[in-house]
């Protein structure tokens, strides 16, 4: 694929500046750049505090949707998790509603200033609001080390969780808690190590998961994402990076183009958004959401057009960017 020019890319590029329901990833606001391409719109958003080389993975994304090659679609739904963020407990209840649907929720433990006492009341909770046959899976964002995430699973074990996603930062802590907790018969899923990875398959190598966590955008598009999947050889789940409803489409896309696809996905957190770029976003209905391109609005687009600053923060970086993927 020939690279768009930064005139190409400048001619239809939106910065948004997103609000948030709740607090989630630290963040109250989520911006964006969305362009333009001969395939539809594409969205450039890795989060602020990446730097410049791990960006550009997220840029070769949006060219990837926006320019390149579409792969053959195998389904016209994905089926969608709720996603929890480190709430009170009392607050999963509205959360949760937002998801219509859902059978499957993702709860965020070990969130810092809180405790897993905190963690063990709000997936109790939501246990509560699924029922026995609802699916629990529990993501720590690699906060815990080996000790205290095999003492954090071993609490959360008694909600009957699917699995356990990036509970330790690296690949020997990975294997070693999985070896750890085997017994228990919670699987171990990686995220971070996947796609912050400068070996995606790596963690796979080591048989240190049993579950992949892919994502479109970190991985440098659906093109590379697809690759992964097919030589990782484990079961995978497509989820989002806290996308506008453009970058969504771009993971339902890609969820659609895998042939197994036995967990239900992290594509439904547009429900996390107060505000979006379509009147028409992809919102879980029933537990599922399509698989469509996603036209914005430009009424939304002014509404929540980024300041100036902003913009030209996020317009000097994608710029810089797409110099790193020439280069």
């Amino acid at each position: 694929m020939q690279l768009p020019s930064l005139d190409d890319l400048f001619a239809t590029a939106r910065v948004v500046a997103l609000p948030m329901v709740t607090r989630f990833r630290g963040i109250t606001t989520r911006e964006a750049v969305l362009v333009e391409g001969p395939n539809g719109w594409s969205e450039f958003s890795p989060f602020v505090e990446y730097d410049d080389e791990e960006s550009a993975a997220w840029l070769a994304a949006t060219l990837d949707f926006g320019w390149g090659r579409m792969p053959d679609l195998l389904r016209s739904s994905i089926r969608v998790n709720a996603t929890v963020p480190a709430v009170a407990a009392r607050d999963t209840a509205a959360v949760l509603a937002r998801f219509p649907g859902c059978r499957t929720a993702k709860v965020k433990v070990a969130d810092p200033g809180q405790s897993l006492n905190d963690d063990i009341a709000r997936v109790r909770a939501v246990r509560e609001i699924l029922g026995p046959e609802g699916r629990i899976r529990v993501d720590a964002n690699a906060l815990w080390n080996v000790d205290e995430a095999e003492h954090a699973i071993h609490a959360l074990a008694e909600f009957d969780l699917e699995y356990v996603e990036q509970p330790c930062a690296t690949i020997d802590e990975l294997a070693d808690i999985r070896k750890r907790t085997k017994y228990m018969g919670v699987p171990i899923a990686a995220d971070e190590s996947v796609r912050k990875a400068s070996d995606p398959l790596a963690v796979a190598r080591a048989g240190a998961a049993d579950v992949l966590i892919i994502k479109a955008q970190p991985l440098g598009g659906i093109t590379a994402a697809l690759r992964i999947v097919a030589e990782a050889g484990l079961p995978v789940v497509v989820s989002s990076a806290l996308d506008t409803s453009i970058g969504l489409s771009m993971g339902t896309h890609l969820a659609a183009a895998i042939p197994d696809l036995e967990y239900d996905c992290g594509l439904g957190t547009a429900a996390l958004l107060a505000g979006d770029v379509t009147g028409e976003p992809l919102l879980p209905a029933g537990g599922d959401v399509p698989v469509r391109r996603v036209e914005p609005d430009g009424a939304l687009l002014d509404r929540y057009a980024a300041d100036a600053e902003r913009r030209d923060w996020w317009l000097e970086r994608l710029s810089r960017c797409l110099r790193l993927l020439a280069g």
